[in-house]
C-alpha cells in the first residue's frame, strides 16, 4: 500500500473550531433567470429572490443552501461552514485575516465570520441561523431483491419531476498550495481525512475530508481537496432520496437540454451512486444517494491515485472532468503557481497528467 510522505492531511489535536455541516455555497452569475431555471430543474427550491440575489434551499430544516449574486462575470465566490457556537466564532475571528463577528443578512439570520483559506477561497463560518420547517419529500422506493420481496401486486411509479434534494452534501476544490490549504482546514475547522489517494512519490493527489462530530456518523467527505495546477472549484454534490431520484434527475435535466458531465455510476471511495450535470456556465453539480458515513474514530485510508479509482462502475471518466479547460489564462495561472508553490514541480505535473490519461 502507498505511504503518505507529507505531513498533510492529518487530524489536528486541538482545532480552532469543529464544523458541523456544509451550510451553503455562494456564486456570482450574470443572469439570475438562467441560474434559477437550472437550479429549480436540478431540484433546489427558491426561497427568496431580489433584483440582485437568489437564495435557494433543499428539503432539510435550514433556511437556504445556495446563494446566487448578480455580477458581470460568472464565478464561484465561496462557501459556508456551520460551527458549534458563538465561542467558536470568537476564536475564528482571531485567525489571521478573519473578519469580526457580523450579522448574517440572509434568510434565517445568524452571525458570520469571513475568512480566506491559503488558496484564496472565501469561507464563511456561521452560527445561529434559524431552523426552517423541512420540506415534504417522497419516501424511498421499496426494492424487491432475491432475498426479500416486500412489494407484491404493485408497481414503482416515481413522479416525473425534478428530484427532491435532501441537502447540500459536499464540495470538491483543487488547490496548488496543497499542504498549507489542507492544514488550514484541519487546524481551524477540525476536518478528518477519511481517505487519501497518493501519487507514485507518496504525495497526496486528493484527500476526502469529513466532519468531526464524535460518535455521530458523518459523510465520508464534506470537503475534498485535490492537488491541482491552480485554485479552482471542481464540483458540488447534493443528496437525493434514492437511486430512482438520481435517474429521474438525469431524465428531467436531459429533457430540458442541460449538458451532462458524468454518470450514472458508483464511487469507489464514499460509495455514492452519482450523476453529474453542468450548469449553464459549466460548473458541475452532482446528484447522489447511498453514501458511506463514519464516526470520528475511523482511521484514514491511503491508496494509489488513478483515473479508474474514482468509480466502481459506470461510464469511463471523461478527461474533461478533471483536466482544466485549455486556455491561455489557465496555462499562465498554472505556470505562475508552478514557480511559487512548494507543492508543485514539473515532475509532479507529469505524474498528474499520466493519471488523467
Amino acid at each position: 500500500m502507498p505511504e503518505l510522505s507529507t505531513p498533510q492531511p492529518a487530524r489536528h489535536p486541538d482545532p480552532t473550531a469543529k464544523a458541523q455541516r456544509l451550510a451553503y455555497l455562494i456564486w456570482e452569475r450574470p443572469d439570475l433567470d438562467r441560474a434559477e431555471a437550472f437550479l429549480n430543474a436540478f431540484g433546489l427550491v427558491t426561497v427568496e429572490r431580489t433584483a440582485d440575489a437568489l437564495h435557494l434551499r433543499a428539503a432539510a430544516a435550514a433556511p437556504f443552501c445556495y446563494v446566487v449574486r448578480r455580477a458581470t462575470a460568472a464565478r464561484f465566490a465561496g462557501f459556508a461552514l456551520e460551527v458549534g457556537g458563538r465561542a467558536e466564532l470568537e476564536k475564528l475571528s482571531r485567525v489571521n485575516g478573519a473578519s469580526s463577528i457580523e450579522p448574517l443578512s440572509a434568510p434565517g439570520g445568524g452571525a458570520v465570520v469571513r475568512l480566506r483559506d491559503p488558496s484564496g477561497f472565501c469561507v464563511e463560518a456561521v452560527h445561529g441561523q434559524a431552523s426552517y420547517p423541512a420540506l415534504p419529500v417522497r419516501h424511498a422506493l421499496i426494492a424487491n431483491t432475491a432475498d426479500a420481496v416486500p412489494r407484491v401486486n404493485g408497481g414503482q411509479r416515481p413522479p416525473v419531476a425534478p428530484p427532491d434534494v435532501l441537502r447540500l452534501g459536499h464540495i470538491v476544490l483543487e488547490v496548488a498550495d496543497y499542504q498549507a490549504t489542507s492544514g488550514w482546514y484541519t487546524r481551524h475547522f477540525g476536518f478528518i481525512p477519511s481517505d487519501v489517494q497518493v501519487l507514485p512519490d507518496g504525495s497526496p493527489a486528493v484527500a476526502f475530508l469529513r466532519l468531526d462530530r464524535g460518535d455521530v456518523p458523518s459523510d465520508h467527505h464534506t470537503l475534498a481537496l485535490g492537488q491541482g495546477f491552480a485554485p479552482r472549484f471542481n464540483h458540488s454534490a447534493y443528496e437525493v432520496v434514492d437511486l430512482d431520484a438520481v435517474g429521474m434527475g438525469q431524465r428531467v435535466l436531459r429533457e430540458k437540454g442541460y449538458r451532462h458531465a458524468w454518470g450514472i455510476g458508483r464511487h469507489l471511495l464514499g460509495s455514492q451512486v452519482f450523476d453529474y450535470w453542468n450548469d449553464p456556465w459549466g460548473d458541475k453539480h452532482e446528484h447522489y444517494c447511498d453514501g458511506d458515513v463514519f464516526t470520528a474514530d475511523a482511521p484514514t485510508g491511503v491508496s494509489a491515485a488513478s483515473g479508474a479509482s474514482l468509480s466502481q462502475w459506470g461510464p469511463p471518466l471523461p478527461a474533461s472532468f478533471i483536466r482544466p479547460k485549455a486556455s491561455f489564462a489557465n496555462l499562465a495561472d498554472g505556470i505562475r503557481h508552478l514557480y511559487r508553490s512548494p507543492d508543485l514541480s514539473v515532475r509532479k505535473l507529469l505524474m498528474m497528467a499520466r493519471l488523467t490519461g
